[in-house]
């Protein structure tokens, strides 16, 4: 009787056992799709204890090993990848700088060319040309204005000198006709005279 309850106890305790483990066990998802960390903790739940040791089976550790290798292979692979990447985008971002550079220095030139003339092959700035024309139309104001006084004062000496010259004619004539009354008067004092004489 004694070994008939030792045994029912002992399968009790097995059947215990075995369902126990059954339900503690996490599934072996966790050890294929799971992460890394949740690998890891997978096997810290599933390995048994040896006194302060843990016992990890030999098919979980090399399970964990090959995730692990093959998450590095894909990392690593991840950054060639990225690097490869990078450099791509290095070149295409030195290509759109150096375009860039180009069309700055294309629109300067077209902005430059739009503001200004081209005059005997000279090329005016339309700011010049503006201060230029300006210039010149101010230059001719100025000598218009001087030609003008300069008319008009040349005029008035002129008038004056005719004015003069007509007074210096009247003058002369009057003078003249004085002097040919004068010399009929003379003449016909001294025929006056003659004939006096001979008579």
């Amino acid at each position: 009787m004694m070994i008939r309850h030792f045994l029912f106890t002992l399968f009790l305790s097995i059947s215990f056992n075995l369902s126990a483990q059954e339900q503690s066990a996490p599934s072996t998802a966790e050890l294929e799709n799971g992460t890394i960390e949740e690998q890891f903790e997978y096997i810290k739940k599933v390995s048994t204890n040896y006194q302060e040791y843990k016992v990890i089976k030999l098919r979980s550790l090399e399970k964990l090993r090959t995730n692990i290798l093959d998450s590095l292979s894909g990392y690593k692979s991840t950054i060639q990848e990225l690097k490869a990447t990078l450099q791509e985008n290095k070149t295409q971002i030195n290509d759109l700088n150096q375009k860039l550079s180009t069309t700055k220095a294309d629109f300067d030139r077209a902005v430059e060319e739009k503001d200004s003339f081209s005059i005997f092959g000279m090329l005016l700035h339309k700011n010049f040309y503006n201060n230029l024309v300006w210039g010149i139309i101010i230059l001719l104001i100025l000598i218009l204005v001087i030609s003008y006084f300069r008319f008009k004062r040349s005029h008035q000496v002129t008038a004056e000198t005719q004015q003069s010259l007509e007074d210096l004619r009247e003058e002369f004539e009057l003078h003249r006709r004085n002097t040919l009354e004068r010399e009929r008067k003379l003449n016909r004092q001294l025929v006056d005279a003659l004939n006096k004489k001979d008579s």
